[in-house]
């Protein structure tokens, strides 16, 4: 795609492919943001790394089919395209090998994608592009021209440390996790009773001043420059939970985006991961009136307070 096109969000880090037990879907995380901000209207570009084999001209051509920019995308001639070996329990919850060398693990921060950092609104960028030197050292370099960074933490043992995910916590003006993430990280630190006090842990210990913590059927809860809000989840029948996170998170920016209030756009963000986990695949075919329809059937269950 052009060049010229601007992009007010930038996704950086892993593509792939994962390969379930009956198929093969496209995913990462920072893919599947992309996506479904373009489908919110936004206009995301995707920094990342694919091989010169048939999973990276395939991965190439889903992207520009849905019209997501690609000009970004890096082409490693040593190392193939991403792939993931991903299965799911009895409560739908995905399990994920992670295959190793990668052409994700190789992003390099050249001017072209300094320039293309320092010009958008956004930069969303996650804690497994860390994994190996090369991307972790890009990764780096372009939080050094961010303007508002977004950290979706995504630790996936064994490819993550401690000090390099608090080195990351320190960087980042918006954090989301879900609810183990967060456990795991504050049991780093000290034992609490509360979602709420190990989240004001992790804010004051980082100066985190946007924390989101996703808790599946349970909702989500956000403290929005020290104020809470909760919401407690739209009930569907689970098909997969790949890609929800992803999705809410694409939802809550693109409101946000917007101007909406931090309620407004959990609610639109609760709708659209409950809409993403009652589909198969990280990128179900939707359009914004089902959110909306989806948030109308059920009772929005926020909660706000100082």
């Amino acid at each position: 795609m052009s060049n010229s096109i601007h992009n007010n969000v930038v996704c950086f880090g892993e593509i792939l492919w994962d390969i379930l037990p009956t198929e093969a879907l496209p995913g990462g995380a920072p893919m599947n943001v992309a996506y479904h901000l373009h489908q919110l209207g936004e206009k995301p570009a995707l920094l990342t790394r694919i091989g010169i084999d048939e999973r990276g001209r395939e991965l190439l051509n889903i992207l520009q089919g849905k019209q997501i920019d690609t000009s970004h995308v890096q082409l490693d001639y040593d190392r193939p395209t991403g792939i993931v070996h991903a299965t799911a329990n009895a409560q739908g919850e995905m399990k994920y090998e992670i295959v190793s060398p990668a052409a994700w693990d190789y992003i390099v921060a050249d001017e072209a994608s300094v320039d293309l950092v320092k010009q958008a609104q956004y930069f969303i960028f996650g804690s497994l592009i860390t994994r190996e030197k090369t991307s972790r050292e890009a990764l780096l370099s372009l939080l050094e021209a961010a303007q508002t960074k977004v950290l979706d933490i995504n630790l996936r043992p064994p490819h993550y440390s401690r000090l390099i995910v608090e080195e990351l916590l320190t960087k980042a003006d918006i954090v989301k996790m879900n609810i183990a993430e967060l456990e795991l990280i504050t049991g780093w630190f000290a034992e609490y009773n509360s979602t709420e006090e190990r989240m004001e842990l992790l804010q004051e210990r980082f100066n985190v001043p946007i924390l989101i913590v996703t808790m599946g059927e349970e909702g989500a809860v956000i403290n929005y420059k020290g104020k809470w809000y909760r919401h407690h989840g739209y009930k569907v029948v689970v098909a997969d939970t790949i890609g929800s996170g992803d999705s809410f998170l694409a939802a809550f920016l693109s409101r946000i985006i917007a101007g909406e209030l931090p309620d407004a756009a959990l609610n639109f963000a609760s709708g659209l991961g409950a809409l993403v986990a009652s589909r198969k695949g990280a990128w179900p075919d939707y359009h914004v009136e089902e959110i909306y329809q989806l948030i109308k059937s059920g009772s929005s269950g926020i909660q706000v307070h100082s």
